[in-house]
């Protein structure tokens, strides 16, 4: 921290070429990885001079002031705001934040055996972690609980509104009418349908052309409403959240993205998005609701506002919140945030990030928005055990998800590259009213597309009982309970055949609409369009083994475990199988995927089918490509993530990869006691590098350190405002002591404080895998090349980034930030 003295603001001409503001938006690491290039000298001198020069006898003796030979001008006796902050689309430095961490434990530490007061604020200081995670706990579920009911009743509204209180939706609306029979649970008279409403009837052609009217209509109003308030309010509301959130928590940063308009309109447009029947779902978006919540209340904490590494590691215990109250999966969550999203997750995350799973799970269920007595609306139990040899089946799910998976992320990428580099992305409000359009129009004639997609889920999972009565448990002889109350054996009845043709229609639709409908400029959730997709294709599958079984028991397969007049195929699991296989052929999820999935069933017996789907998906996916499509998206839009999860197999040297390269001009340094204010201000706004290494002297090129861009503007800003007597002539040091200057000459600034006097170092010989590794493991933004301590070059981030892309045949020019 730097210190500086309050005295008066002399006369100058200020930071005319290198004003804060100025240079805000300009610094980068793209800008720092082009640093022209030193000639590669590999000569070392015996004459290196020592990196502090030696100082006369007054040890207070800094330099004269004007007309004045004995004035100690070292000034940092106060903070200077912004210095050790970071400029929006840079990299956060891990090893600082967290060296800054440890820096103010220790001294609260030490301050809490001084007196009561300081030992209290010691104990809030540890205690203030877990306070946060139960406040993000409790308002991600009471949020969700809002989304949840919302959506569910905004739904309804497309189809009809209820007479005895228009903020009913169709299921509570008839839950207390006395005119209501089981067989037609759904119908009730003051459940009244829009044809109802507009013509007196619901019966004839015309009825259902009106209620088809207004179907679509709801749908545009909907969508046109999310649209339209993301474009003007918040355009970081619009997606999933997850590829972004990935790279924040990798230490990038995104100013605004997990703000408060941000959350307010991503609220708002999710309920919107979701109830115009698009198909997307909110539980990718969650997990940027309750990271936005987990952001805001950062703030309120001084242990977390002020450092970045900090509050990632809150940003991770919320996407673990964000999981659990969209599954009603506390421990998916946790396995969710550690597998997927996380970049850096200790031990004390593990168990502050189960903590704020369990409140915010505990807030919904408190909440009970589906009036289930569930965290979701499509929890299902079987009962029915599993045969070895439905492990058939269920890899063959699996593969169905791999295929699914690497389909959808080629094709979805292809078109949101599309979108980005064509004419259809400056319409985003045109291309979302045409999406709605299309899929409203060919939804509605369907009834399993025009239902929610998460109640399509539901039903999909159903085991059918005997007093179901949808199509799908359509059976001959469900009635006949002359075999001791057990459910007979099932042949389909006419029911169960029309729903399969509806449903292969249906996974048609959600096939293709679900790759133009990602990525559009509304908030928009992968994981329950995938699920669906999957659901559907496992109950087309569940129901065909149950009638072969059926029809042909007399086979091995089936005569060894398939007793007559038993239910031995269950077909809601093979829709439960088929969901896990597809989200896990797009997102690539296994450990938490398999764990989100027992949570939603609660039967343990089930866990070795899912893991067989989930793992045969993996492997299928992976075979057509390494990608999931939340790393696909940080790629395709530039964001300088480093996947930590593949390997680095290419035998280059850091050398190769360092900038400057040979022929190139010298690289732009720094020296520690030579060079003026003007000199400074002048490399700063002739250039756009966000940091420069510090020397002792450019014919030696001896590393000193390394100062960042914006802690230079800051302070050089700070010292000519209030220090006496600094103006452009005025030398700068980053040594401890400044040497005797001649009476008459201007003060001199010393800089040490904000220089690191530690960067990493590598020699030009070591291997790019090792350089790699230390680039994921530590964090770093930049990493200095030496030869025999003779500074040759700078790697940074956006460097490694490029050159991993280089080696895999990518457009190294596709990473776009620092």
């Amino acid at each position: 921290w730097f210190k500086w003295q309050m005295s008066r603001a002399m006369d100058n001409r200020g930071f005319q070429r290198g004003s804060f503001s100025s240079f805000q938006n300009s610094s980068s690491d793209e800008d720092l990885m082009d640093i022209p290039a030193t000639a590669m000298d590999f000569s070392m001198r015996d004459d290196v001079p020592p990196l502090d020069r030696e100082v006369g006898e007054d040890k207070s003796y800094n330099g004269g002031g004007i007309g004045s030979s004995n004035r100690i001008m070292d000034f940092l006796e106060e903070p200077i705001p912004g210095v050790g902050t970071y400029d929006d689309f840079n990299t956060i430095d891990w090893v600082r934040e967290k060296s800054r961490d440890r820096d103010r434990h220790r001294e609260i530490t030490n301050k809490s055996k001084e007196s009561t007061w300081a030992l209290i604020h010691s104990v809030s200081d540890a205690f203030s972690g877990w306070l946060l995670m139960l406040l993000i706990g409790l308002l991600s579920g009471s949020l969700a609980g809002l989304i949840d009911i919302s959506a569910h009743w905004m739904t309804d509204l497309k189809e009809g509104i209820c007479t005895g209180g228009f903020w009913f939706n169709h299921e509570h609306c008839c839950w207390n009418s006395e005119h209501v029979t089981f067989e037609e649970r759904d119908k009730c008279p003051e459940w009244n349908s829009w044809s109802q409403l507009i013509i007196s009837t619901d019966e004839g052609a015309f009825a259902y052309i009106v209620n088809y009217f207004m179907y679509v209509l709801w749908a545009l109003l909907f969508a046109f409403l999310a649209v339209s308030l993301v474009k003007v309010f918040a355009p970081y509301a619009c997606g999933s959240g997850i590829p972004e959130i990935k790279t924040i928590l990798s230490g990038f940063i995104i100013r605004g993205y997990l703000g408060k308009w941000t959350l307010v309109i991503k609220t708002i447009t999710l309920v919107l998005a979701v109830s115009s029947g698009l198909s997307l779902g909110k539980e990718g978006p969650l997990v940027h609701v309750a990271c936005c919540c987990g952001n805001i209340l950062c703030h309120c904490f001084n242990k977390y506002r002020k450092n970045e590494a900090k509050r990632r590691e809150v940003l991770s215990a919320a996407a673990a919140a964000g999981v659990s109250v969209a599954f009603g999966a506390p421990i998916g969550g946790v396995l969710f945030s550690l597998e997927e999203v996380s970049y850096y997750f200790p031990l004390k995350t593990l168990w502050r990030s189960f903590f704020a799973a369990l409140v915010a799970a505990f807030t919904l269920r408190s909440i009970n928005p589906f009036g289930n007595s569930r965290l979701v609306l499509f929890y299902v139990e079987f009962h029915t055990p599993w045969h070895l040899f439905e492990l058939v089946p269920f890899i063959l799910l699996g593969i169905f998800g791999g295929l699914w998976g690497a389909l959808f992320i080629r094709t979805n990428i292809a078109w949101c590259r599309k979108r980005k580099t064509t004419q259809l992305g400056k319409y985003p409000v045109i291309e979302v009213l045409v999406v709605t359009a299309i899929t409203a129009i060919l939804a509605f004639p369907n009834e399993y597309t025009r239902m929610s997609t998460s109640e399509l889920i539901s039903e999909l999972f159903n085991d059918c009982g005997l007093l179901d009565s949808s199509k799908l448990c359509d059976y001959e002889n469900r009635f006949n309970t002359s075999k001791g109350g057990e459910l007979p054996d099932r042949p389909a009845g006419v029911g169960v055949y029309s729903a399969m043709w509806q449903l292969a229609l249906t996974l048609i639709l959600k096939i293709v609409i679900t790759i133009f409908t990602f990525g559009m400029k509304i908030p928009s959730g992968l994981f329950i369009p995938s699920m669906a997709v999957g659901a559907i294709a496992g109950r087309l599958l569940g129901v065909g083994m149950e009638q072969l079984a059926y029809y042909h028991q007399e086979w091995t397969v089936f005569n060894s475990w398939c007793s007559q007049g038993a239910d031995c195929i269950t077909p809601g699991l093979y829709a439960m199988v088929g969901a896990a296989a597809c989200l896990g052929g797009v997102t690539r999820m296994t450990v938490s995927l398999v764990v989100i999935m027992f949570e939603l069933t609660g039967g343990l017996e089930y866990i070795v089918p899912l893991m067989a789907a989930a793992m045969t998906s993996k492997w299928v996916a992976d075979a057509l490509g390494r990608e999931g499509i939340y790393d696909a998206h940080i790629r395709l839009n530039g964001y300088p993530f480093l996947e930590a999860k593949e390997e680095f197999a290419h035998k280059t040297l850091a050398m190769d990869v360092m900038k400057p390269r040979r022929n190139d001009p010298l690289l732009t340094v720094l020296t520690q006691d030579s060079m003026t204010v003007e000199d400074v201000e002048t490399i700063i706004s002739e250039t756009t590098y966000s940091g420069f290494p510090v020397v002792v002297s450019r014919e030696s090129q001896r590393l000193v350190g390394f100062v960042l861009r914006r802690d230079l503007i800051i302070s050089i800003e700070n010292a000519r405002k209030k220090q006496d007597g600094v103006v452009s002539t005025s030398i700068i040091y980053f040594t401890e002591h400044s040497p005797p200057l001649p009476p008459y000459t201007p003060p001199t600034l010393k800089l040490r404080n904000i220089l690191d006097l530690s960067p990493f170092t590598v020699t030009d010989l070591t291997p790019m895998e090792i350089v790699v590794d230390i680039f994921r493991k530590l964090g770093l933004r930049q990493c200095l090349v030496t030869h025999n301590g003779r500074l040759l070059g700078i790697i940074t981030k956006k460097d490694v980034l490029k050159h991993i892309a280089q080696m895999a045949n990518q457009d190294p020019d596709s990473i776009l930030f620092n």
